[in-house]
């Protein structure tokens, strides 16, 4: 008879019957009590109140009997903590049972019992397990070791039971190294410092090695994910790891495939990319990941997110196995999607006409999603592979005849981007898609189609017409729609001015007065101030040439790509986003591939973080070769040179005069042939006011703000700083940027933070076009105006630039906090270095605090907030310091004398808004000065004092 009839029986008076049974003298009875108790706890009745006749059942020695009781016990024991304390001599007694059986089941439900009374009762009999000559009980031990350092990691450490997992790793028994490895990995994880538990050197590798062929699938993975965190001394190290490796590709468990395969590509970085072992590796690494697409969909989606990255990074592995990705007719839609994605990565020119074919056929299927993607697919390859683009041209053709709404709208976004990337070629298809006009009501469509007629405005010649018939609904459309529209009837007026004076005015009037969006309405005031003041101005940025569009846009920008290999066969390989994105209070450092410079290998890469938090540090990042790869959002942005040029600046009167000339009236002279000035429009004086016409009068009179935003304002030349600066330092060495050498620093000058740069040309030719683009960062640095470095530098010629920063950009944390990454962009080429910016340039002018919101500060920050620092050696009295100190927006609350000692109460804000408040202790007679800061995020106070003491030395 099956255990089914434990599940039947609801009957009244049950737990009575039960408590009875579980003191029966008869065993038969006993064990018939304690499996109808499991059953009832399974099926989700409260059996707690039998918790301790339960525990009287542990003293038997029936394995089946002593299971059923232990799987109670874990259910229990944290809602019974005293109870559960009755079953501490019991697990101590099976500690030390002859059968490994027991012991190994005692010590499995000893780390199960998440319960503090009892862990510390614990840890006597764990420490003989785990030096059992049972492999089994060790194995089990080890992973108890893990899910103890969950409940109390200071009781873990202070046990050694670390140093004891350390010695397991050179068992004889593979299961044993292996489940050592998987509690290390997971204490690792769990650590708060997330430095390495474990050397990798070359013997502990050659054990795991060893262990890697005769341990489970499981035990492979955790070996494995700990040899990717291997960096080997040299290529021949590599190799020779990757030769032992190879074999877990023909796994039949995906997970460790892919952990193979992680293992290989990592070690793949060390070696010579053009050495035959590269090749042949390359050949091995497509077989295994071809069969995982033969597995079922949900294995095949996350075996194709891993394949997305794996191809980003070395696209000749799958560089021949493109109809693998061909979608089958019952894929699921996520599994379509992304094969989709993988083919356009693999499309070339000697695959194209296949790939094609393919993308045609997807165009006619009934799922709307997928149809989409197919079509834009289509506009990929265009961009993508040149020789392509009239074929894929007149494939989006034969899809618009098709008439089909939402194929036609997907086409029409596309031909925009192929006419960007393609300018002056395929503009003859222009008026088959004006004839689809009436079709379009997404947004993106539309806005890709008034984009079209705005660009191409002197070849379509209704095209006041067709705008004006968009004009019409203009407060109903989408804002993206708007700010096209805009944007494409001042190219018009510009390109046709004499019959759209009506419709320009009609636009910039609904953009100003009538919108409530401020990105509409502020690109409606800088167009009518544009078209006021200048017209050749205007037609300058308005029609400025665009730079081409990049072939892949949406490809994992390289650093974060570079991580992302470092976790394939994780989540983080499938959301396609670091750990930290998604695992909550993660702080573990940033896993990085290894470089062909020979390193240490006993040092993982997991270890290595900047630890000098003021130095300004230079890391030059890897040039990717191509100006459209910039590091993380840099990829977003246009790093073209500016679009203002000498012919841009206002001249004096006429800048004071612009608020008074008329939209179409003497202003346009240039464009229209003569007319007399007419009236101010209503709209001017608004937009003079928000501009800060009433302003005094500076280098750009009332147009001062008109100017920041066009870069008409100074930008070179470097007024004078009361603050400390840092010496300039080398940030990008001329073998890094093929000839160009920069070096500097950044200060605070008149409120401002300025980043100051010498560029020095040290190459034979000569330099212009300067572009520059900041990553995301901490503090939200970004450029005032435009880089302006004189053009052309010649050879052997320098000079000193200063770019005034903002903190107006978009916020991400950094590591190190102060690390800004930059790209700097010039005719040559875009290349990248990182700094780490001064933190005193951020202290702000507003940073006094009254005495006593400072006294009521100091008192509501808890003392875990608080922080003390040495200056050593450092003879100042009070006086100097806080001198120093005020000159760099440090300002002095309160002094006072203690028991002989000066003590300054300081406070200092930062642009973001977070205060840091200080105590200095400076006894006489004493070279050494005592600091507190206080600071409700702490995260700052570090790089606070590193720039203190530099200001107080200096």
């Amino acid at each position: 008879m099956t255990d089914s009839k434990y599940f039947t029986t609801t009957k009244k008076g049950e737990i009575f019957e039960l408590k009875a049974d579980l003191n029966s003298d008869k065993k038969e009875k006993k064990k018939e009590a304690v499996k109808k108790v499991i059953a009832s706890m399974t099926v989700g009745k409260d059996v707690s109140a039998l918790f301790p006749d339960v525990v009287n059942c542990m003293q038997t020695d029936n394995l089946e009997l002593k299971k059923l009781v232990y799987l109670y016990l874990m259910n229990y024991a944290k809602s019974q903590p005293d109870m559960a304390i009755m079953a501490v001599n019991t697990f101590v007694k099976d500690c030390e049972d002859p059968n490994p059986l027991i012991r190994a089941l005692a010590v499995r439900t000893m780390g199960c019992i998440r319960v503090d009374k009892i862990t510390e009762y614990l840890c006597e009999p764990l420490r003989k397990c785990l030096k059992d000559e049972d492999p089994y009980v060790q194995k089990t031990a080890a992973v108890c070791v893990a899910k103890l350092y969950d409940i109390n990691p200071q009781l873990v450490e202070d046990q050694g039971f670390i140093d004891q997992l350390r010695d397991l790793l050179t068992a004889s028994n593979p299961m044993v190294v292996a489940n050592a490895v998987a509690a290390l990995s997971e204490i690792n994880d769990a650590s708060q410092s997330g430095a390495a538990l474990f050397d990798l050197n070359s013997q502990t590798i050659n054990k795991l090695l060893t262990a890697l062929n005769e341990c489970t699938e499981w035990g492979q993975i955790f070996i494995l994910d700990s040899l990717a965190n291997y960096t080997p001394k040299d290529e021949r190290e590599a190799q020779s790891v990757c030769e032992r490796v190879t074999p877990r590709l023909a796994h039949a468990n995906a997970a460790v495939v892919l952990s193979a395969v992680k293992v290989l590509m990592k070690f793949m970085e060390v070696m010579n990319p053009s050495g035959e072992y590269i090749t042949t590796l390359t050949k091995k690494l497509a077989p295994p990941l071809v069969t995982l697409l033969s597995a079922e969909p949900e294995v095949q989606y996350v075996a194709l997110r891993n394949i997305n990255l794996i191809v980003q990074k070395r696209s000749d592995i799958l560089k021949q196995e493109m109809k693998v990705f061909f979608v089958k007719y019952n894929d699921p839609i996520y599994v379509k999607l992304e094969k989709l994605d993988i083919m356009i990565r693999l499309a070339s020119q000697g695959n194209i006409a296949q790939v094609l074919a393919e993308l045609k056929e997807y165009a006619t299927e009934v799922d709307v999603d997928f149809v989409r993607k197919s079509v834009r697919a289509i506009g990929r390859c265009a961009i993508k592979v040149e020789q392509s683009a009239e074929r894929c041209v007149s494939t989006l053709l034969d899809l618009i005849q098709t008439k089909v709404n939402y194929v036609v709208q997907e086409a029409i976004v596309v031909i925009k981007d192929i006419f960007r990337k393609y300018p002056n070629k395929y503009e003859s298809i222009i008026a088959t898609l004006c004839e689809n006009l009436d079709t379009l009501d997404e947004p993106e469509a539309r806005a890709s189609m008034i984009w079209i007629i705005g660009e191409y405005a002197e070849r379509i010649d209704n095209a006041d017409e067709l705008l004006e018939s968009f004009l019409e609904g203009f407060h109903d459309e989408n804002t993206q729609v708007q700010l096209q529209l805009l944007t494409a009837i001042v190219k018009l007026f510009l390109k046709r001015p004499q019959d759209t004076q009506e419709l320009v005015q009609s636009v910039l009037s609904l953009a100003t007065q009538d919108s409530d969006n401020p990105d509409l309405r502020d690109r409606g005031y800088i167009y009518w101030r544009l078209l006021s003041t200048d017209p050749a101005a205007a037609k300058d940025v308005v029609l400025a040439e665009k730079p081409l569009i990049s072939e892949e846009t949406d490809l994992i920008e390289p650093t974060l790509l570079d991580e992302l290999i470092c976790y394939i066969g994780s989540l983080a390989s499938v959301y396609h986003k670091p750990p930290s994105a998604f695992v909550e209070g993660r702080t573990a450092a940033r896993r990085v591939l290894p470089t062909r410079a020979p390193g240490s290998g006993s040092t993982s890469p997991d270890s290595e973080t900047t630890s000098t938090p003021v130095q300004q540090s230079t890391v030059i990042l890897p040039s990717q070769g191509s100006q459209g790869d910039l590091i993380g959002d840099l990829l977003n942005m246009d790093l073209g040179p500016p679009m203002m040029g000498s012919s841009t600046t206002v001249p004096m009167a006429q800048a004071q005069d612009a608020a008074a000339i008329d939209l179409l009236g003497g202003g346009l002279d240039s464009l229209l042939g003569g007319g007399a000035p007419a009236a101010q429009p209503a709209a001017a004086a608004p937009f003079g006011a928000q501009m800060g016409a009433g302003a005094p009068m500076g280098a750009g009179g009332n147009m001062g703000a008109l100017g920041d935003i066009f870069g008409l304002g100074p930008s070179l030349g470097v007024t004078t700083s009361t603050g400390y600066v840092m010496p300039k330092t080398e940030w990008l060495p001329a073998s890094k940027g093929k000839g160009l050498e920069l070096s500097g620093t950044f200060s605070r000058r008149g409120r401002e933070i300025y980043m100051d740069m010498t560029f020095n040309n040290k190459a034979m030719q000569q330099m212009g076009s300067f572009a520059v683009q900041l990553n995301k960062n901490s503090f939200g640095l970004v450029p005032a105006s435009p880089l302006q470095v004189p053009s052309p530098l010649m050879p052997n010629q320098s000079v000193d630039v200063s770019l005034q920063l903002t903190t107006h950009g978009p916020v991400q944390r950094m590591d190190p906090l102060m690390n800004l990454q930059v790209a700097i962009k010039n005719n040559i080429d875009v290349f990248y270095f990182s700094s780490i910016v001064p933190i005193h340039c951020l202290f702000v002018e507003d940073g006094k605090m009254d005495k006593r919101v400072f006294l009521a500060t100091w008192k509501d920050i808890p003392a875990a907030n608080e922080k003390q620092f040495t200056m050593s050696n450092l003879p100042l009295d009070a006086e100097t310091i806080d001198s120093k100190l005020e000159n760099n927006n440090v300002f002095n609350i309160a002094k006072r004398n203690v028991e002989g000692q000066q003590m300054l109460y300081q406070s200092l804000k930062l642009s973001n808004g977070i205060w840091v408040l200080c105590e200095f202790k400076v006894s006489p007679g004493s070279p050494d000065i005592v600091v507190s800061l206080k600071s409700r995020a702490m995260d700052v106070a570090d790089q606070v004092y590193g720039v203190l003491e530099l200001i107080c030395r200096n």
